[in-house]
């Protein structure tokens, strides 16, 4: 006989719908569980079934070999009727299934044992169950096992809707922080048109600056999707194409950085120090069209720490140049190392000006060392 809808069918299929797991292709994760429930179990038939509106589809199975059937001869339908656990000894002695196609045939399905699939609110998706040709019944170990299998099966179905549900808010930030920043960037572009103060033009543009910095960590947290980490070398290369592109003809800015992965923070600070050092140079350290190169460099070093360079070829610290004062600029590099709890070194032997600047790759915001020795 066909079972019966179940008493909270509307919500049922709507719970089994938010999981976005029908139809979906077969994952190591869930064939893994059904070998391993009917290895315990002694069956050559064990299936992760999920009851849908006009059929049960198999999310994995071994010993059948299809992945879905109709509902009309399902008898895991007739197990999410049941309270979370359904055995039957011998299916052809049972009223429900004594007319099944699936059992009377040959050769017919003679044994059924089933553990719910069910949400936390008790609404059953379907069942982890295991079949075989002959009659049979399950010891008190092989109960309990399908029942923890079943329980395994829920908490990976949980995992992955929760990633989904996640990766929807992620995105969904993103858009509205990018949106916010455009915002504040057009703002910021607006007020420096009107302006005709020389210094405020010039502030306004060192926030644009780091207006800019702030987007590209942004979008790095973006590629990496819902991970708080980004890979500082990538982000410091496409940081260094910003800065180029705004430096004008006369200066190149040139990054080496190789691969490194670290959490957002730190790569926030590291940028800032980047974009600070390039912009106090580009103001600084070539006056007049003055042609030159700004170099950063990154590696990591022994110790799980690592190493960042910034040089320039300029005039060098001269008390004309801003970099070599304890001017706006440098204060917000030396709030930035201390903030990674990194160590700097500032050297003006020459050419230019150059900062070398080492810090764990751990954050650690709380540690401030002291400056490295000249």
């Amino acid at each position: 006989m066909k079972a019966a809808p179940h008493p909270r069918q509307a919500a049922r299929l709507a719970a089994l719908q938010s999981y976005e797991i029908l139809d979906t292709p077969r994952e190591s994760d869930f064939d893994e569980l059904v070998e391993l429930a009917a290895t315990i179990c002694g069956t050559p038939i064990s299936v992760v079934n999920l009851i849908d509106a006009d059929r049960q589809w198999f999310k994995a199975e071994t010993g059948l070999g299809v992945r879905e059937t109709p509902l009309d001869t399902s008898l895991c339908a007739h197990a999410i009727l049941e309270q979370d656990f359904m055995e039957i000894e011998d299916t052809l002695t049972d009223r429900r299934m004594a007319d099944n196609a699936l059992c009377t045939g040959e050769p017919g399905l003679r044994f059924y044992a089933g553990a719910l699939l069910q949400t936390e609110d008790g609404l059953p998706l379907g069942t982890l169950c295991v079949l075989d040709y002959r009659s049979r019944k399950l010891d008190d170990f092989q109960r309990r096992s399908l029942q923890v299998i079943a329980r395994q099966v829920m908490k990976q179905l949980d995992l992955r809707r929760a990633l989904k549900i996640q990766n929807t808010l992620v995105k969904e930030i993103d858009h509205r922080v990018k949106n916010s920043l455009q915002a504040v960037s057009s703002l910021v572009a607006l007020q420096r048109g009107q302006s005709k103060d020389a210094s405020v033009k010039a502030a306004l543009d060192d926030v644009a600056a780091r207006l800019q910095t702030i987007s590209l960590v942004h979008d790095e947290l973006s590629l990496a999707g819902a991970s708080e980490t980004v890979d500082l070398g990538r982000y410091l290369n496409r940081l260094g194409n910003l800065l180029g592109r705004n430096a004008g003809g006369n200066v190149a800015v040139v990054v080496e950085a190789k691969p490194l992965i670290v959490d957002s923070r730190l790569a926030s600070s590291v940028g800032m120090i980047v974009s600070e050092f390039a912009a106090n140079s580009l103001k600084h350290a070539f006056p007049d069209g003055r042609a030159g190169t700004i170099r950063i460099a990154m590696r990591g070093v022994e110790d799980g720490m690592a190493e960042l360079v910034c040089a320039d070829d300029g005039v060098g610290a001269s008390p004309a140049a801003g970099v070599g004062k304890p001017g706006l600029g440098l204060r917000i590099i030396a709030a930035s190392v201390s903030q990674i709890g990194g160590r700097m070194q500032q050297s003006e032997a020459g050419p230019g000006l150059s900062l070398r600047i080492v810090f764990p790759l751990t954050h650690a915001a709380s540690v401030v060392q002291p400056a490295l020795p000249a």
